[in-house]
């Protein structure tokens, strides 16, 4: 029986300003994408026992598929409806963990009060199989989910190595941010930024770093010169710390 719907669930993600720089194994993700991940979990697991009810989990031959990393790009009613819930098709860009990136659609039926967790820009897991059909992954586990997640942020150059590794051992602190300078724009809409930050360690004391990051547009008034924002970094490395944004509506 659903308790809370994906639209209540979408502010109350909103309203907790959840992190958006960070590791996926712990509870953050590089740059911007703490905030698709924790949106995404959340919302995930409040609408996916109404995907379960209808088929019983993913298809048989979807099970043990790997999980791919979809954005929505487009919704269509098939005209079906069961249960009073309608069947969509939801048209999705899939990026998977070897780089790959297709296009594809998956056919759900959808509780009508999740429909705005399936809205255009949405980010949803799939199942996907060597001939790029793909289904939700409703039976995927957390742990699963972000190991995926690792994977494909890490084959798409979102994620170094060095940064996931930060964001699973370091130590949280706030920085002040000394100056911010734009430096061009990624084919995927980011904006690659210079950003100067003085930060403050646990005991007080202070080092400033210079980062280059890529940031959605959402997350430019979070780093205005001035503005503190909340950091993890390596007590034995300071060459380079994990800037965390809130996610913005």
């Amino acid at each position: 029986m659903k308790v809370i719907t994906g639209l209540e669930l979408s502010a109350a993600v909103v309203l907790g300003a959840f992190y958006v720089e960070g590791g996926l194994r712990g509870d953050w993700l590089n740059d911007w994408l703490t905030g698709l991940v924790v949106l995404l979990l959340i919302m995930w697991f409040s609408f996916r026992g109404v995907f379960r009810a209808v088929f019983g989990g993913v298809p048989k031959e979807f099970r043990d598929a790997p999980i791919g990393i979809g954005t929505v790009t487009g919704v269509t009613r098939t005209g079906l409806v069961v249960n009073d819930q309608p069947q969509l098709d939801i048209r999705l860009q899939v990026d998977t963990s070897d780089g790959r990136s297709f296009s594809a659609v998956a056919r759900q039926v959808v509780d009508l009060t999740d429909l705005p967790a399936v809205q255009p820009d949405a980010i949803l897991p799939v199942r996907y199989l060597p001939d790029n059909r793909v289904v939700l992954a409703t039976d995927a586990p957390t742990h699963e989910l972000q190991a995926a997640l690792d994977r494909v942020h890490v084959a798409k150059g979102w994620l170094t190595p060095k940064q996931l590794h930060i964001t699973e051992h370091g130590i949280d602190a706030s920085a002040v941010v000394l100056g911010m300078t734009p430096t061009g724009h990624t084919s995927d809409g980011r904006s690659e930024l210079r950003l100067g930050l003085r930060v403050t360690r646990p005991d007080g004391t202070t080092f400033d770093v210079t980062q280059d990051k890529k940031l959605p547009p959402t997350a430019i008034p979070q780093v205005q010169p001035g503005m503190v924002v909340r950091v993890k970094y390596l007590p034995y490395d300071e060459s380079d710390v994990a800037v965390l944004t809130t996610l913005s509506p």
